[in-house]
């Protein structure tokens, strides 16, 4: 904390800078004790000199408030839970009433990673990479091993940021009274457990009975694999040794499996269209009776227009609590796993903010992570029974008793097709109606992502707005919060009614006699990129300058080069070579509208891209500087479809608005 007071009496801000946003704490919630009176959470801060960063842990101590660092991870686990856990790769500890016992391993944890001990304590389960197919060279020919060759056979030779290489995160078992071997449960398999390259630990899970151990992993390999998002739930059964598919039904992503405290029900989130990736995210549950046997799964969520973004089983067994986007907010509901989705999800609280992270239950409380525009995330507990919401950490505090907030308001909005379109409005500090602003059109990326009350180490609209612009976000065609159908009407119409909204939302803001007409710009990352380059050759001099980020500037050459591919076969209907998709590729690449640009235009591409790569951001930039426009091209060789590097952010955020100073 120190530092942060340090860095903001150096500045002299009462406004947020990109410099103070980096100094912020990043905290995160990680569990409760078992006792029901201290929580543990995280605090981490980047070094901006070195580019490390550096977390500690505290108890926070519930009756008291009384806040206990711990400093190893034997003082973690003391008050964590009872039961057996993974210490690091030598080790394992028992806790309970009698104190704790330590325990070396077997062996065989060479490499691992993702270290999760049955509740029993006998099975240790976890995750390392096997290689499956020889792709490099070095691999094929053993007396070659400097090159640096791959050879391919079939597609998803990449991923995101990384290249294929033939080896695959596998999930091994070892039997703690058994031989000191671990057994790999996919031996053979060119498959993925945690799933790439999103995936964590919590792709698998123990019974609570020990019975066996549940798995996500999509299986299936090179083209199939591209073209799919039909991930599944798997559970090996230690009685029978045997692996079972228990979604097999289902031809969408099934994630995020959990049970409850007794091992009786399994709930899970879930999409039913295979290769959509922005279908309705649903609340599943099955029960599980002692025999083994299972009932039929039952969408909790039925009765509930919107996507589950997370979810907690209660302390009752019987009770789920979950976030979803909601009318541009992140909400926290309930829903009884015994009603069957017959009842609508009970909201227990809402506001201008984000819950965005579930901890805990405590008795009628809840401890849940929260944020805002003006605010990055922060602990709280709420009232099961009211709402109410108290704070429980207060790490960025002394930073923003420094700042001046900027006012959010969410404005309702008329489309061109008579529709009512959620639009945020975030205004500058000490903002004045009696004076003119110049304002940004912030074009959300996803394309199907929620436009909330997020807070970003990035795209960071308070920050926007404490340099002195007004801040436009609409919750256009695509968005998840103002029900599916809203949500799935963007897929195949790209630069159509969303480009509408984008221009009814700026155009509605800027009757107001505040704006400043003539300084109005357009920024945006990603499907945002790509709205930036596509209103560019459509915004009948409504924009003075435009940002793109990572955006898709054609849609052919895209296609050819991005990866997931079922994203691509969803959204543009399938490859420019079908005529079928003849209007997606003539009506909607910002390729073909290239010369009705006539603005400046800064230009932000990362070279580890594979989703959106290298090539739509340079090819952007060459056609602006061929068309004889202002413009300027920031080039991230490091960095992926963000930007992850504490220096480059700054470089990004220097180069943002230094471009916007420059050309509004």
């Amino acid at each position: 904390m120190a530092t942060s007071k340090t860095t903001r009496a150096q500045t002299g801000a009462d406004r947020m800078t990109p410099e103070l946003l980096w100094s912020l704490g990043r905290v995160s919630g990680e569990g409760l004790s078992p006792d029901g009176r201290s929580v543990l959470y995280s605090v981490r801060h980047i070094n901006m000199a070195t580019q490390k960063s550096a977390t500690k842990k505290y108890w926070l101590n519930l009756q008291t408030g009384q806040r206990t660092e711990a400093k190893s991870t034997k003082d973690v686990i003391s008050r964590e839970a009872q039961g057996w856990f993974a210490v690091d790769k030598d080790a394992l500890v028992r806790s309970g009433d009698e104190g704790q016992t330590w325990e070396p391993y077997a062996g065989g944890l060479t490499d691992a990673e993702n270290i999760k001990v049955s509740p029993d304590g006998r099975y240790v389960a976890f995750t390392r990479d096997v290689l499956v197919q020889p792709i490099l060279g070095k691999d094929r020919w053993k007396d070659l091993p400097k090159t640096t060759a791959y050879i391919f056979d079939d597609l998803n030779n990449r991923h995101w940021d990384t290249w294929e290489d033939g080896s695959y995160s596998h999930l091994f078992l070892l039997d703690r009274k058994g031989s000191g071997t671990a057994v790999d449960l996919m031996a053979g398999m060119p498959y993925d457990c945690p799933t790439k390259p999103h995936g964590d630990a919590s792709d698998f899970v123990w019974h609570p009975q020990s019975t066996g151990i549940l798995f996500v992993t999509k299986m299936k390999a090179g083209k199939a694999y591209a073209q799919s998002t039909n991930t599944d739930l798997y559970f090996y059964r230690l009685a029978s040794g045997k692996t079972e598919n228990w979604t097999a039904a289902n031809k969408g992503y099934d994630v995020a499996p959990s049970f409850n405290k007794e091992g009786s029900k399994l709930a899970w989130l879930s999409m039913a269209r295979d290769g959509f990736e922005a279908d309705k995210n649903r609340l599943m549950v099955m029960n599980l009776a002692p025999d083994g046997s299972r009932s039929a799964p039952v969408e909790l969520s039925r009765s509930f227009d919107e996507s589950t973004a997370s979810f907690l089983w209660g302390d009752d067994q019987n009770t789920i609590y979950f976030i979803a986007p909601y009318r541009g907010t992140e909400r926290l509901f309930e829903v009884k796993a015994t009603d069957g989705g017959r009842k609508e999800p009970w909201q227990i609280a809402s506001g201008e903010f984000d819950i965005s992270g579930l901890i805990g239950q405590l008795g009628d409380q809840l401890i849940v992570s929260r944020n805002d525009f003006n605010h990055a995330a922060e602990l709280y507990q709420v009232s099961l029974q009211t709402g109410d919401m108290q704070p429980l950490t207060h790490e960025n505090d002394r930073i923003y008793a420094g700042l001046k907030p900027s006012r959010t308001e969410l404005r309702m909005v008329r489309t061109t097709d008579r529709k009512d379109m959620g639009v945020w409005v975030v205004y500058p500090p000490d903002f004045d109606p009696a004076k003119k602003y110049p304002t940004l059109l912030y074009c959300q990326g996803g394309p199907q992502s929620a436009l909330t009350q997020f807070y970003s180490f990035r795209w960071n609209l308070q920050l926007m707005a404490a340099q002195g612009y007004i801040v436009v976000a609409p919750n256009r065609r695509g968005m998840p919060g103002w029900g599916t159908q809203w949500n799935e009407a963007i897929s195949g119409d790209w630069g159509g009614q969303p480009m509408r909204d984008y221009l009814a939302a700026i155009d509605d803001v800027s009757e107001e006699t505040y704006v400043d007409k003539d300084r109005r710009g357009c920024v945006g990352a990603s499907y945002g990129g790509y709205s930036v380059y596509m209103l560019a050759g459509m915004h009948a001099g409504r924009f003075k300058t435009f940002i793109a980020h990572d955006g898709l500037f054609d849609l052919k050459s895209w296609y050819g080069t991005t990866e997931e591919l079922w994203f691509a076969n969803w959204d543009l209907g399938g490859p420019y070579w079908d005529k079928r998709n003849a209007k997606t590729y003539e009506q909607f690449s910002p390729s073909n509208f290239v010369a009705k640009w006539n603005t400046p235009m800064l230009i932000i591409q990362g070279g580890t891209d594979f989703r959106v790569p290298i090539e739509q951001g340079q090819q952007a930039f060459q056609a602006a500087q061929l068309r004889g426009l202002k413009s300027r091209m920031l080039y991230l060789p490091d960095e992926n479809h963000w930007v992850l590097k504490p220096q480059n952010a700054l470089v990004w955020q220097r180069t943002f608005f230094d471009w916007l100073k420059e050309t509004l």
